[in-house]
């Protein structure tokens, strides 16, 4: 193999596929990243045996070939070379070692057989369809902060992406159980009949960084067990979470009567300085709701107590609630209005969260003890 490529360009590429390539491996071909070059491509894929990422890239192909070498390492060497390098890629005989050529620096690296690299391969995807990137992008970024991190409950720790018959919409849940979050397109042309899904975490967290900054479509085609985006020159496949996600429509309450509308950023604000009082994760703050005003308490007893008073639209008896102000924080971040709607109950039943600019998008959380 030989391969002359622009330095920018390479790093871009690796950029993407490196980042799913665990730093400790007890299989050492997962730490490389299988590099193949033929027809003016050089095409680098890295995978952790759940996720596959695959990204080509144009190059001058003097001699096609394959290989695989340590990803990071190969990363942090392109990184560091200065910008507007030209790379050289080179393998001769000695098919244990790749060198790498930049100016006056020389690097050889070692490499792996390629025919051990493993192939995640996606078999018969039913689904296909288009959408795009911002679509996508807006379903992840409402819903991804309320994916669950604790292990134990594995089939929560993704996001549930399934059609929705009545409406004909696509939606995307994630819950961990104290919050949950709802986000809904129209459903594109192809999704239809398609399994309810869940989308891991670490494909979802992949998946933003790769279609950040796209404005196109990405074709998507899926199956029960499988899930495969497809951008440009870039390719994401990933095993789906075998599980059953849990009936989250019972917990979305119906007969919230008592509603509270209150200035986003006013309140996110007053939330953010009074939470300061409290550095414990998942420390309440009490909302003592009444006509026209919303006073926003925080006690901690070792460091002391905050308080402030907001004005508020609010014409129901007064309500005394708590929430986790993490939680409130992440919810008004995803608000597009200048206005969050409440929709309350009771201090022990919860509530929903609307953004009034955003109809197919909902919020619920469970309130605290304060």
């Amino acid at each position: 193999m030989r391969v002359t490529i622009e330095r920018s360009a390479f790093l871009k590429a690796l950029n993407h596929v490196q980042s799913v390539v665990e730093r400790r491996n007890t299989i050492p071909i997962l730490s490389n990243v299988l590099v193949q070059a033929s027809s003016g491509q050089l095409k680098l894929t890295a995978t952790d045996l759940d996720i596959e990422i695959v990204e080509s890239v144009g190059a001058e192909v003097a001699r096609d070939g394959a290989t695989t070498v340590p990803a990071h390492m190969l990363y942090d060497i392109v990184r560091k070379l200065p910008d507007g390098a030209q790379l050289d890629l080179e393998q001769g005989p000695d098919q244990g070692r790749i060198s790498i050529f930049a100016g006056r620096s020389r690097f050889a690296l070692q490499a792996l057989p390629p025919e051990d690299f493993p192939d995640l391969a996606a078999g018969e995807l039913s689904n296909r369809f288009t959408i795009p990137a911002a679509d996508l992008k807006g379903l992840i970024e409402k819903t991804r902060f309320a994916i669950s991190t604790e292990e134990t409950r594995y089939y929560l720790n993704g996001i549930y992406l399934h059609e929705v018959a009545a409406g004909s919409m696509l939606r995307a849940v994630a819950t961990d159980g104290h919050r949950l979050a709802q986000a809904q397109i129209v459903r594109p042309e192809g999704a239809k009949g398609m399994p309810g899904i869940i989308v891991p975490r670490k494909t979802v967290l992949e998946l933003v960084k790769l279609i950040d900054g796209l404005d196109g479509d990405i074709d998507v085609a899926l199956s029960s067990s499988k899930i495969r985006f497809a951008a440009g020159n870039l390719i994401l496949t990933s095993k789906l979470i075998d599980g059953t996600f849990p009936d989250y429509e019972r917990v979305i309450p119906r007969h919230n009567d008592k509603v509270l509308d209150v200035d986003t950023k006013i309140f996110s604000d007053a939330v953010d300085r009074v939470s300061t009082i409290s550095m414990e994760k998942g420390r309440a703050v009490k909302l003592n709701i009444s006509s026209g005003k919303l006073v926003l308490t925080v006690n901690n007893p070792d460091s002391g107590s905050a308080e402030e008073e907001i004005a508020a639209v609010y014409e129901a008896d007064p309500i005394d609630i708590g929430f986790n102000s993490r939680y409130l924080l992440d919810v008004a971040g995803q608000m597009k209005s200048s206005s969050m709607i409440f929709n309350l109950a009771d201090a022990g039943s919860p509530t929903i969260i609307r953004d009034p600019g955003d109809e197919h998008a909902l919020y619920v959380l469970m309130p605290m003890r304060v």
